[in-house]
């Protein structure tokens, strides 16, 4: 326990827990969060998916899930959505799909603290989190209440992104948490009709960061049409192509973060 905070509670039915953060919103982390997902449960962990972003939700679109979650009769607790083989919760299931949340603090992190404790999730070798952007109550409660496994940190190659992404990572590490590694969405572009390989926000500035602060670059992700249609339609590339090379850049984040974390031996 650290000095001056309550002890963390383990999330029920949950080995361990990975966050994705970015600390910046329009850099593609929802949808490496998904597609990150769908690819450790392909590789046979029993994974969910909890959407923490109470203003923006994300997950209902990516998963294709629109129906409201069932509460159990014993204990009152909500039962995640499935898509996919992988357990899916969020604010967006509760609330329609327009429907703004006009909330004030309090009842933000009431609602964190349910999102976190009273979900009925199956028995889950790890739990991935979709953090919401930036680095204030939000991030801060649940690196505080949950015991964390690790964050992921999503960038892309533009320097303020980056400036955002060292934001974030400062930010874990002053509450100690693990950072797993670095993942670079949106690396290069490749032109469908003569393979020139295009790295249109730059080519090596998220790789200098990475070795900077001495923290791992998991992955460098495309800029490619087939995953951001994906994202749109609900069908992420890994589940509609997953044996494309698009699908396979997410097997080897999803790879490299299992590594590091049994090398780690990271539990929550």
């Amino acid at each position: 326990m650290q000095r001056g905070l309550p002890e963390k509670k383990p999330i029920p039915n949950v080995k361990r827990v990975v966050l994705v953060s970015s600390a910046k919103g329009g850099v593609g982390k929802s949808t490496t969060a998904v597609n990150l997902a769908l690819a450790l449960n392909q590789q046979g962990q029993r994974v969910g998916i909890l959407d923490a972003d109470i203003f923006g939700p994300s997950l209902p679109k990516l998963m294709n899930l629109q129906n409201a979650p069932e509460v159990t009769e014993e204990g009152g607790r909500f039962q995640p959505l499935i898509n996919y083989g992988v357990e899916c919760m969020s604010m967006g299931f509760l609330v329609g799909d327009d429907a703004p949340i006009v909330w004030r603090g309090l009842m933000v992190m009431k609602a964190i603290q349910q999102l976190l404790y009273q979900i009925a999730w199956s028995p889950l070798d790890t739990l991935v989190i979709d953090m919401p952007p930036g680095t204030g109550d939000v991030q801060l409660s649940i690196s505080q209440l949950v015991p964390i496994a690790g964050a992921v940190i999503i960038t892309t190659p533009q320097e303020l992104s980056l400036q955002d992404a060292r934001r974030g990572i400062r930010m874990f590490q002053k509450v100690h948490i693990p950072i797993i590694g670095v993942v670079q969405n949106m690396s290069y572009f490749v032109c469908p009709n003569c393979h020139h390989e295009s790295h249109v926000f730059g080519k090596s500035a998220t790789a200098q960061m990475a070795e900077q602060m001495a923290i791992p670059l998991l992955a460098q992700i495309p800029l490619e049409a087939a995953i951001c249609h994906g994202a749109d339609e609900g069908v992420p590339v890994v589940t509609s192509h997953p044996d494309g090379p698009h699908a396979q850049v997410y097997h080897q984040l999803a790879q490299a973060v299992l590594q590091a974390l049994d090398a780690a031996k990271i539990d929550s």
